[in-house]
């Protein structure tokens, strides 16, 4: 069997399998669908909440569907394919992890003050501008986050609807396994996100030994499981995975996970902004103490740590700071060491899947995919 190292160049620049266009176009169908039925059923209830549909329509209609392709590959993996009689089920799961997403998005937006997503105004933004074009009265601001909540809320109804319409379309058995894998996903990356917002705040009293670990830790929950490992098994369940495959699968996710979030982590401080849809460098004005930032602490010299303390988390920071923070973190080694940690975690990752029992052409698609998701661009 080929390997990572020794498959043609033209096996790595295959990344798509039927499961992963037959997904795309079910889950955005699935989305218009689903707000197309509950635009008249909102805006009965008052004409101001067709701004609520519009934004949420514009936001979910973008992004890489990633989630959803992991969905849809694990049930590949455990058998259930596009003409599955199952595949209803998993697309159904497949739209209410993007959904979920989404939710989870506009929510992080407001806890890191963030202007924009893919290149657009947050939603918090969009409602700020509602308010102004209105000419309303009252706080602007306020009510951009108070409206941001809601229309997160209102997403996790949906995302939730739809992962009780999966359910139900399976076994008892299966049912159950699958419920308790989505509680225990909204759970983690719930609690992860409260982890990140704790150690943006508690560093300082945080000792540099256990930096690296308390943020490779947040990544985890934050978003490596719910990113890859979660949406794998969720589909893997759906089709009616055992225990033993799903823990292969769960040995193949983690690592795909992890490796995910490191390269979120360098985009967040080095990525195009014109392909991030984010600004140069907004993790470092967010003040994100990825693994990055505890690399950089325990390899630079002390005046260049004070600098980068002194500053990370400044959302006044100049265009010179980021620049030189940038360097700081090339010359000191961080980024290698970081790249080395990605490349180390999807090569567990491609070893866990070898031991997966899978036809040749899933398994080329599923190493593009992993291949793909470690070393992303945006």
């Amino acid at each position: 069997m080929l390997t990572h190292h020794d498959r043609p160049d033209r096996l790595r620049k295959l990344g798509s399998v039927p499961e992963s266009i037959a997904i795309l176009d079910a889950v955005n169908a699935r989305i218009a669908a689903l707000f197309a039925q509950r635009r008249p059923e909102l805006v009965a209830l008052g004409d101001s909440l067709g701004a609520v549909v519009d934004q949420l329509e514009a936001f979910t209609a973008g992004g890489k569907r990633s989630r959803a392709r992991f969905v849809a590959a694990g049930a590949a993996q455990a058998g259930a394919h596009a003409d599955d009689p199952r595949y209803p089920a998993v697309v159904a799961a497949a739209t209410a992890v993007e959904l979920f997403h989404a939710a989870a998005l506009v929510h992080d937006d407001l806890l890191d003050r963030s202007d924009t997503r893919r290149g657009r105004p947050s939603t918090h933004r969009v409602f700020e501008g509602v308010h102004a074009e209105g000419g309303w009265i009252g706080d602007r601001e306020h009510f951009g986050v108070s409206a941001a909540i809601l229309a997160g809320d209102l997403l996790l109804m949906q995302s939730d609807d739809l992962f009780v319409e999966a359910g139900a379309a399976v076994d008892a058995a299966a049912a159950a396994r699958f419920r308790a894998e989505v509680s225990r996903m909204r759970t983690e990356v719930t609690a992860g996100q409260y982890l990140d917002i704790v150690e943006e705040l508690a560093w300082p009293v945080v000792p540099l030994a256990e930096r690296a670990g308390r943020a490779i830790a947040i990544a985890t929950s934050k978003s490596a499981r719910y990113s890859v490992e979660a949406p794998l098994v969720l589909g893997a369940l759906l089709a009616g995975a055992d225990d033993a495959l799903v823990e292969r699968i769960r040995a193949f996710g983690l690592p795909l996970g992890l490796a995910f979030q490191l390269r979120d982590d360098v985009l967040g401080v080095f990525g195009d902004s014109s392909v991030t849809g984010k600004p140069a460098g907004d993790d470092l004005r967010e003040g994100k103490r990825t693994l990055l930032i505890a690399e950089v602490e325990r390899r630079a010299a002390p005046d260049e740590v004070e600098f980068l303390d002194s500053r990370l988390g400044r959302p006044d920071l100049d265009g010179d700071e980021i620049a030189r923070m940038q360097r700081l973190i090339r010359d000191s080694g961080a980024l290698d060491a970081v790249e080395t940690r990605i490349q180390d975690w999807l090569d567990e990752a491609l070893a866990a899947l070898e031991r997966i029992e899978l036809d040749p052409q899933l398994r080329t698609a599923m190493v593009a995919l992993a291949e793909r998701t470690a070393r992303r661009d945006a």
